[in-house]
């Protein structure tokens, strides 16, 4: 693989007065009719006036000399390189990727729709020009590659707390995702510096049946959770009435006492009470 090295060069502003001098050299030698020496100085004026070359900040120049790679150039300003080489530049600067909504299905099969924002930056010139072609269009490839990938790892949502999913772990998933992306991205020297999620529903052809589906599970967790603490509020009321002496109850009467105490407690509607005025048994 190509690695990123630093190419020949010289400040600018004295290659700029070096071709100065050299083009005042070239024009006495020919009003002295000393045309080898004029010739010489007019070659190396071309020369030298072929390598200036400007480099803005946060840009990184790629030196390229009969299809060589020579090195790069990050010294920002003007400055004078290899002479009738090709200098392609490349963006230094952070950027932006907005990834466009895709459909993809998540571990448990539900369609989906995900979109992602990247944010990364070059770190190798040499590899970005040389490693992959366009390496713009194969960062928004292998984002969109990542993403589909990651999504279909995770279910989008669940009901129980030691499982993560799409919804609950933006953060968790964010990370898994810039890792994924950043092996990816690797061979074209790229750095991916942050990823966050900007979009994430359900697919609109099934979001009406998800939607139910989601309800009926959220209204199974917490009857679940409410009758586990129905379970746990009988037990110490009953454990407290026969601790204090207050009642003494037989089989029978705990029986019913259990089931009035988990209905008060389990029922979506306010119990009426019922006044017994004779006794259990009649």
């Amino acid at each position: 693989m190509i690695r990123e090295k630093d190419a020949w060069m010289m400040n600018g502003y004295v290659g700029m007065l070096a071709i100065a001098i050299l083009v005042a050299v070239t024009v006495m030698s020919f009003l002295e009719t000393q045309f080898v020496i004029g010739g010489i100085a007019l070659v190396i004026t071309v020369a030298l006036g072929s390598g200036i070359t400007v480099v803005q900040p946060n840009q990184a120049a790629v030196v390229i000399f009969l299809g060589k790679y020579m090195g790069s150039i990050r010294k920002e300003g003007i400055v004078v390189t290899i002479p009738f080489s090709v200098r392609r530049m490349v963006s230094l600067r952070v950027r932006n990727f907005n990834s466009s909504r895709l459909k993809v299905n998540d571990i448990n099969g539900n369609p989906i729709e995900i979109a992602a924002v990247i944010v990364f930056r070059v770190v190798d010139a040499a590899k970005a020009v040389f490693e992959v072609d366009r390496y713009e269009k194969y960062v928004e490839i292998q984002s969109e590659t990542a993403i589909r990938a990651v999504a279909t790892q995770y279910p989008y949502d669940t009901f129980t707390e030691d499982e993560m999913t799409l919804r609950g772990n933006a953060d968790e998933v964010s990370k898994e995702l810039a890792k994924d992306l950043q092996e990816r991205l690797t061979v074209a020297g790229v750095e991916v510096l942050e990823t966050r999620l900007t979009h994430l529903a359900y697919s609109t052809e099934v979001a009406q049946a998800m939607l139910q589906r989601q309800q009926a599970s959220a209204i199974i967790a917490a009857r679940q959770q409410i009758v586990e603490g129905a379970v746990g509020m009988v037990e110490d009321a009953i454990s407290q009435l026969e601790k204090d002496g207050i009642v003494d109850l037989d089989e029978e009467r705990r029986a019913t006492m259990v089931n009035n105490l988990m209905v008060s407690i389990v029922s979506d509607n306010g119990t009426q009470p019922v006044v017994n005025t004779g006794s259990l048994y009649q």
